[in-house]
């Protein structure tokens, strides 16, 4: 693991987090796209080396959704850059955690991402990142 690459928000209303966090950070989102495959828009914000992605469901029975239908808004999910996804799909499984995703999938951002168990976690939903 690098370094966290960034930190995911569930929101209800993008446009809204976006004008919240643009005066929480003084600056605004740098980039927005959908990830059709997993039902969701996304915004991201620069900090320092780190990011913090926004994110809001597209459709009903999409993560995002049953996330904000059971938890409400709130941090979603802490995301790790990583050199070799699978490398690292396999030591983690190696040391017992169980993970999401057997293999990596498309993410945004231009990457390729695997989920962690957030059981696993202490309740955290954790990300491997890795620049495609």
């Amino acid at each position: 693991m690098k370094k966290i690459e960034h930190i995911g928000i569930a929101v209800k209303d993008l446009e809204a987090a976006n004008r919240t966090y643009k005066a929480i950070l003084g600056a605004e989102h740098y980039k927005t796209e959908e990830v059709d495959g997993e039902g969701v828009n996304t915004s991201f914000f620069k900090i320092g080396d780190s990011k913090i992605e926004l994110l809001a469901a597209t459709r009903d029975d999409s993560p995002i959704a049953k996330f904000l239908e059971k938890r409400g808004e709130g941090i979603h999910h802490m995301a790790f850059l990583v050199d070799d996804i699978e490398k690292e799909i396999t030591r983690l499984k190696s040391e017992g955690f169980r993970l999401l995703n057997e293999m990596p999938k498309q993410g945004a951002d231009n990457k390729i991402v695997a989920f962690m168990h957030p059981k696993d976690g202490n309740g955290v939903l954790v990300e491997l990142c890795q620049e495609k």
